[in-house]
């Protein structure tokens, strides 16, 4: 079976009230028109084609090459719309699929069911439809008494009784190529809007002896269409419960799904706990037995088994197995710790690599260096990495012992089994085995302490 696919995303969204182009708003990390191109690209669709209109150029530039455009110059609807990619696909043989892509919602698995009713039932066209307690501002589908599909009516057209029907049109449908297009050419814009709908192809495969089916989905959701924040923000709502549920079928624990914030490309291993206020997003991976929380933000991030976060941020970051983090550890970019280490509250890390189990345990930064495994930095360390026009690296060996308040002013070694003692500036290597000392020798002057409260006394008494 031949399958197509027709994407309509030339709306300019105005009720959005934005500079962005509306499809390219994103639910839960994605443009909500790449979660359409998800959906139909499952079904193995030979060719899609996304209808562009207003700011195309931005479309175009997120899809790439994975669909055909077409450009609809005058937004004079639906059915004008899909006319645009006739000189695409007009003579190709198959089933199309047209779906909106403000939809973002609509699954892969409803689409294949809904082609799966058409090619059984024999019909010219299937329409996608939804039961909804609320149906104001949709089409509504009108059937028999013995439940064919007879028409779908617009809102703006519909007698009172109509109006009454909960059963609503989607905007998804799937239609014999060939069918649907010689329908549309038949389409006119006599109607409360001046605009040519593509659901008056239904009634002109109707009047031509054509079978017209539907396929009701079980999941309400997927008949949203997104046309101002209000909406999206709901959609982002069931997008979200969608993927946390998915998480937890697949065998992740999350304490409170509705203070879990998770985007679609997230993976996460089973047995891993979510707690309160997780926020992930991106390509994170999280791996097995994890704890994760309360209240981390993870972004683009790889973290093995057994690593336990909370109070965090990590962007861009990587970890290995049994590593523990936080609270308040901020790992940036290029963070990349071995299986085994800890790091603590307070402490940045930032384009470095910390080996099996180092520790830094809290109030450091550690940026553009190399730690090796099984070494200890003290609290306050700090690599000083930037000399206001360069970025240079530290490189600290295995089983090394950096004290508190130690600052290695880079570019610079500390060896192997080096020790380096609390309130060292380091500016020049330390070899394996030694111990560094650069710090002045402390000196009391006996007395002076009261000396001084008297002088600062005084200056005070003049004022």
């Amino acid at each position: 079976m031949n399958i197509l696919s027709i994407v309509l995303a030339a709306g300019k969204g105005k009720r959005m009230k934005s500079k962005l182009y509306k499809v390219l708003h994103p639910v839960c990390g994605q443009p909500m028109v790449g979660h359409v191109l998800d959906a139909v690209e499952g079904l193995g669709a030979s060719r899609n084609v996304v209808v562009v209109g207003h700011g195309s150029e931005t479309v175009k530039s997120y899809l790439g090459s994975r669909a055909e455009f077409v450009m609809q110059e005058e937004q004079l609807g639906t059915g004008h719309a899909v006319l645009q990619a006739a000189p695409l696909l007009e003579k190709e043989e198959g089933i199309t699929v047209v779906v909106c892509g403000d939809t973002p919602l609509v699954m892969e698995e409803t689409l294949r069911k809904m082609i799966e009713v058409h090619g059984q039932s024999g019909a010219a066209a299937t329409v996608l439809t939804a039961e909804l307690s609320d149906p104001t501002g949709y089409g509504r589908v009108v059937r028999s008494g013995d439940g064919q599909v007879m028409g779908i009516v617009e809102q703006k057209d519909c007698t009172p009784e109509q109006a009454l029907v909960k059963e609503i049109n989607t905007g998804t449908y799937c239609f014999d190529n060939q069918k649907l297009f010689a329908a549309l050419g038949r389409v006119t814009n006599n109607n409360a809007q001046n605009e040519y709908y593509l659901t008056d192809v239904i009634r002109i495969l109707q009047e031509d002896g054509h079978k017209v089916a539907a396929w009701q989905t079980t999941d309400p959701a997927e008949a949203i269409g997104v046309n101002d924040r209000v909406a999206l923000s709901e959609a982002e709502r069931l997008m979200r419960e969608r993927l946390v549920r998915r998480l937890m079928l697949d065998g992740v624990t999350v304490t409170d799904p509705s203070h879990t914030y998770v985007e679609k490309g997230v993976s996460i291993g089973a047995d891993t706990v979510l707690l309160p206020g997780c926020v992930l997003k991106g390509k994170t991976v999280i791996g097995e037995d994890c704890v994760i929380g309360p209240n981390v933000e993870m972004t683009d991030s790889v973290v093995g088994n057994g690593v336990h976060i909370k109070q965090s941020v990590l962007l861009e970051a990587k970890t290995g197995n049994d590593v523990n983090i936080g609270p308040f550890a901020y790992l940036r970019p290029g963070a990349d710790l071995a299986d085994g280490v800890k790091v603590g509250d307070f402490v940045e890390i930032k384009n470095a690599v910390i080996g099996e189990g180092s520790k830094v345990p809290h109030l450091s930064y550690v940026g553009d260096a190399t730690v090796g495994s099984h070494t200890n930095i003290g609290c306050g360390v700090i690599t000083a990495n930037y000399d206001g026009f360069n970025k240079s690296r530290t490189e600290i060996g295995s089983n090394a012992f950096i004290g508190s308040n130690v600052n290695l002013i880079a570019p610079v070694r500390v060896g192997d089994g080096a020790f380096v003692v609390a309130g060292s500036t380091i500016t020049h290597e330390v070899p394996d085995n030694d111990l560094a000392i650069a710090r002045v020798r402390q000196v009391n002057k006996e007395g002076y302490a009261e000396k001084l409260r008297n002088k600062f006394k005084a200056k005070k008494e003049k004022k």
